[in-house]
């Protein structure tokens, strides 16, 4: 009888998405910043061994949440989209990676703040990285073939550009993200002007 009461006691194995969505949905009553691990596993009825197991501390579960922006804006597109005009596809590429974080928008921001938080200085390194990347991949989703020094130019402007509009969308909360992406196609607009003056 003990053998039996031991066994349906065991914590059950979870996946990593599963702990993602957890952790998002305790994120968004309580904060990112006041979620706890153990608070999470007694939410999926298992154990921070096995948490553990996906990962390693509570900015893993932000950094996963992150990839799966990431994984949605590298979707596959249609044929057409190839065949529009580069400033077209950089904006529908972005909006897509912003529109896959809009659900948690909220806790998304309160991430990123705890990346930048002063206290954290381990994570600032990695945050570059991180950022250069992105661009990296949305160059590569955008399909921008640009060499030398125009790509130079291309990776600046697209990194402020970057920054600018996830500052702008933090705090957006109109329907549908419509301020973002009338700030963001307006700085796309601008941003398309100056490199043709440049590279004519």
């Amino acid at each position: 009888m003990a053998s039996r009461n031991q066994k349906s006691q065991k914590p059950s194995k979870v996946s990593a998405e599963k702990i993602l969505a957890a952790a998002l949905s305790r994120a968004e009553v309580e904060g990112w910043q006041n979620i706890r691990l153990h608070d999470i596993a007694d939410d999926l009825g298992t154990s921070l061994p096995i948490v553990k197991e996906h990962f390693r501390d509570q900015d893993a579960i932000a950094n996963a949440w992150f990839r799966n922006s990431l994984d949605a804006m590298l979707a596959p597109t249609e044929k057409a989209f190839r065949d529009l005009p580069p400033k077209e596809r950089l904006f529908l590429v972005i909006m897509r990676w912003l529109d896959a974080m809009a659900v948690h928008r909220r806790v998304t921001v309160q991430m990123i703040r705890t990346k930048l938080y002063l206290g954290h200085p381990h994570h600032w390194v990695p945050l570059v990285f991180n950022l250069s990347r992105l661009v990296h991949w949305i160059r590569e989703a955008a399909f921008l073939d640009s060499q030398g020094r125009q790509r130079q130019f291309e990776e600046i402007g697209l990194t402020t550009l970057v920054v600018a509009t996830l500052g702008y969308w933090a705090t957006d909360q109109s329907e549908g993200q419509d301020r973002t992406r009338q700030f963001f196609s307006k700085r796309l607009e601008t941003g398309d002007r100056v490199m043709s003056r440049l590279f004519r």
